[in-house]
């Protein structure tokens, strides 16, 4: 973990560390994977602007995300199946979060349930709720991030059908994992992996396991989707949820102007300018490529955070300077839990606040909550 300089050092680690279906599983995207593609190479398109003789000795990286305090404009983005990563990784990733004083968001399809992370923590994360066909079952997921304090709810409107990621059928992902001779290999290369996980706190998805008729026995979260996600998904489903819910909540999946408009009139205390990673819509715009326009349509109405491609600190600038108050990272944050557990996650996250310190630095910024357009440079 010392040597590790950078993400891309950390998802080389975790490649080698995580069997191959869950490690593709968190890395790859839908169909040909050119959304995915145009989330890098976009970011990597926006060109920071150079300054010197600007006094820069003392930085300020902390900000507020959605009035809570934060040491930086980070926040744990929800992910589904962590704990296959690494063993109880959504505990893990969790209390690497709050060391570092900055959000965790736990995903609806976790393997740690609501419950199991509340009691291991010490206080309040985020919940990210998929809207599913069964109201009963998502009010019953809410009445359970309220009674475990959740203080954000983010329910995710770019998952009412399941984009295709052809990794995923090709490795035969399921929870538990699938005996192949390919996969069975696999898993006998990675040891310990395999007993962590044997000795972890569950091995299933931990919010579905008995509540919901008939899917007791599921294993396969594609299985799951298809029975239960709802494509019937609107707007009035986000009305009736904001009527259960008590708190601050953050819609994501946006990327088009008119529905950011739309979201911002629902009470939304923020929303996530996303392509969820690329894994749904392929040959949708990068998110970088819509954030601006989002922001200038709406960052006056809510809070506007991004997400989609982060791996600097340098991308983390470029998103503030566009229009974001925070990003949320997915991947570099998985990375860093298969390379070396909570260890890891502290490890991705202590890179990108070192790398957007020196980019602020070497761009003559002295506080993130002042970087915008400035930093850009021209065109």
């Amino acid at each position: 973990m010392k040597r590790a300089t950078s993400i891309a050092d950390l998802r080389e680690m975790a490649r080698r560390r995580v069997p191959r279906a869950f490690f593709e599983y968190a890395d790859h995207g839908s169909y040909t994977q050119s959304t995915l593609r145009a989330n890098r190479a976009d970011l990597d398109a926006v060109k920071l602007r150079q300054r010197v003789g600007i006094d820069v000795r003392h930085r300020q990286l902390g900000t507020a995300i959605l009035g809570e305090p934060a040491s930086l404009p980070l926040v744990l983005a929800p992910i589904g199946m962590l704990g296959m990563q690494h063993a109880d990784g959504e505990i893990l990733a969790c209390r690497a979060a709050q060391a570092a004083d900055i959000p965790f968001c736990l995903s609806t399809v976790s393997i740690c349930s609501i419950e199991d992370v509340a009691a291991a923590v010490e206080r309040p994360f985020w919940f990210q709720l998929y809207m599913i066909r069964d109201r009963g079952f998502v009010r019953d997921l809410i009445e359970r991030a309220i009674a475990a304090r959740c203080n954000v709810l983010v329910p995710t409107l770019d998952l009412n059908v399941l984009g295709q990621r052809h990794c995923d059928i090709k490795n035969g992902l399921s929870i538990p994992l699938r005996i192949t001779a390919s996969n069975a290999l696999d898993v006998a290369t990675k040891p310990a992996w395999a007993w962590r996980v044997l000795r972890g706190k569950r091995k299933t998805f931990g919010n579905l396991a008995g509540r919901i008729d008939g899917m007791e026995n599921v294993n396969t979260l594609a299985t799951w989707i298809s029975k239960q996600f709802n494509p019937g998904l609107n707007w009035d489903d986000i009305e009736w949820v904001r009527g259960l819910w008590p708190g601050m909540f953050v819609l994501t999946g946006i990327l088009d102007v008119e529905d950011a408009r739309i979201a911002a009139k629902t009470g939304a205390s923020g929303i996530v300018v996303s392509n969820h990673g690329g894994r749904q819509l392929d040959g949708a715009p990068s998110s970088i490529s819509m954030l601006p326009r989002i922001a200038d349509a709406v960052g006056s109405e809510v809070e506007v955070l991004f997400d989609g491609g982060v791996r600097t600190g340098q991308d983390v600038l470029r998103a503030l300077a566009l229009g974001a108050r925070a990003c949320m990272i997915g991947r570099a944050f998985v990375y860093g839990l298969g390379a070396g557990g909570q260890a890891g996650v502290a490890k991705a996250i202590d890179i990108l606040k070192n790398e957007l310190d020196v980019s602020m630095a070497l761009t003559g910024t002295t506080d993130v909550r002042n970087a915008g357009p400035n930093v850009i440079s021209a065109p």
